[in-house]
């Protein structure tokens, strides 16, 4: 598998994007809906990366500096061929480097709090993300979680 920026222009990848916003859409409410289109994603405050194997597609995650030393993970998604094969798990550990990288002290994120969430919630759980209240521009949400990470390195 190999990860590498992207710049949202390939096919694959806004297809991917789509499902993802469609998704979000179908599981909240549309004021709980945070997952960002494309023109938010191409942001200069936001990296974004996929991961391939070859030239398929597996998924995708980008992270959003929100000040000098704190940064946000959204759009993690993997394509639903490819999930339980640890490409979320490989995307996370890409993204929580890149933060080393930056000299982030804390990662944080957003996710739903329904069950269909339970699995993304476990991964950030077992890479050692505990519950916080809302960070930067969010507000309190009964259909939102939020994480967090302090980082020290």
């Amino acid at each position: 598998m190999q990860i590498r920026v992207d710049d949202l222009s390939g096919p694959e990848i806004r297809a991917l994007l789509a499902e993802h916003l469609h998704s979000m859409h179908q599981l909240s409410p549309p004021e709980s809906v945070h997952a960002l289109d494309l023109a938010g994603l191409l942001r200069p405050e936001i990296t974004f990366w996929t991961i391939w194997n070859r030239d398929e597609l597996l998924g995708c995650g980008a992270l959003k500096e929100l000040g000098l030393s704190h940064g946000e993970i959204k759009s993690m998604r993997t394509v639903s061929a490819h999930r339980r094969e640890g490409v979320a798990s490989m995307m996370l550990k890409h993204i929580l480097a890149q933060a080393q990288q930056r000299s982030y002290r804390r990662v944080s994120l957003e996710t739903g709090s329904a069950p269909a969430f339970a699995a993304a919630r476990s991964l950030y759980e077992s890479f050692g993300f505990t519950y916080c209240p809302p960070f930067g521009d969010y507000l309190d949400d009964a259909n939102s979680v939020f994480l967090t990470r302090v980082l020290e390195w």
